[in-house]
């Protein structure tokens, strides 16, 4: 039995829940504890803060965690990220007092900055830096006068707003949520069995079915909007010169390529969601 590390709280915190068990597996946290126990999945799964998660799994306290990439970066552990999931996106951008006159990043090299990742803000100027490290609300600290300006993670900049405070340059680090894996447990079976799982839950996500009819003298030109992943399947119908057609295509896409190929000819088009998948 593995252990996997999940979010126990925050923004990473009902994604990740809905992701699981869309994947078949028993992860809801439950009342009063830090673990679930999916006997028949062979996991048992911790509910532990975000940022704590990079370092069980890097030390192989935890086999595999899924946390934001900023965490694992600013714990410098040595976890292993094998998959980007498609939530919990962020940035962590440097902001000033509205009244300051520093403008660009490089001029903020020399003041003392309040931030909860200290690692990566010196990572990105590559020297010691001033800090003031705290673990939340970093926007007061510059009007308490500890700090001369706070690099932290931004969502609408409203918070930032409220505190009198303006965003300078560009993001410092751009993150989003991954499943990250020991170095040492990347070969077990049950951690490869959730990694494609996941994947082919973000394939069903970003795909759907697609199947026709077309008559045999546009079957190219078919064939062509919905070239599938590495070939559409292609039958002919029974006493007819014409062919049925079956083929994934991006989501976003599906109605825009239904329309084109009403248009080419094809009729009976249909399409269908798809539930997960293993490509």
């Amino acid at each position: 039995m593995i252990k996997v590390a999940l979010p126990n709280k925050g923004m990473l915190f009902e994604p990740t829940q809905e992701l699981l068990k869309a994947c078949g597996y028993k992860a809801s946290k439950p009342y009063k504890t830090l673990t679930q126990i999916d006997t028949k999945n062979g996991i048992e799964f911790f509910f532990l803060r975000p940022s704590d998660i990079p370092m069980y799994v890097g030390r192989g306290i935890i086999d595999a965690g899924i946390t934001g990439i900023d965490f694992n970066a600013e714990a410098k552990s040595p976890a292993v990220k094998v998959l980007d999931l498609p939530f919990g996106a962020s940035k962590m951008c440097a902001a000033v007092p509205n009244e300051s006159p520093i403008q660009t990043l490089d001029e903020l090299k020399d003041s003392t900055i309040a931030t909860s990742f200290p690692n990566i803000v010196e990572g990105f100027y590559k020297k010691p830096m001033n800090f003031v490290v705290l673990e939340g609300a970093v926007e007061i600290s510059v009007s308490l006068g500890v700090a001369d300006a706070i690099v932290d993670v931004v969502e609408t900049g409203t918070t930032l707003k409220q505190a009198g405070l303006r965003i300078v340059g560009e993001p410092l680090f751009r993150s989003n949520a991954a499943l990250f894996c020991n170095p040492q447990k990347t070969d077990l079976d049950e951690v490869n069995t959730l990694i494609r799982r996941i994947q082919g839950k973000l394939v069903a996500q970003s795909y759907m079915m697609i199947e026709y009819d077309c008559p045999a003298n546009v079957l190219d030109k078919a064939v062509a909007l919905t070239p599938g992943l590495d070939a559409p399947t292609v039958a002919k119908l029974h006493g007819r010169d014409w062919y049925s057609v079956k083929a994934m295509v991006p989501q976003e896409d599906a109605n825009a390529i239904m329309d084109k190929l009403w248009d080419a000819g094809a009729r009976s088009i249909l399409l269908f969601g798809i539930k997960s998948a293993r490509i």
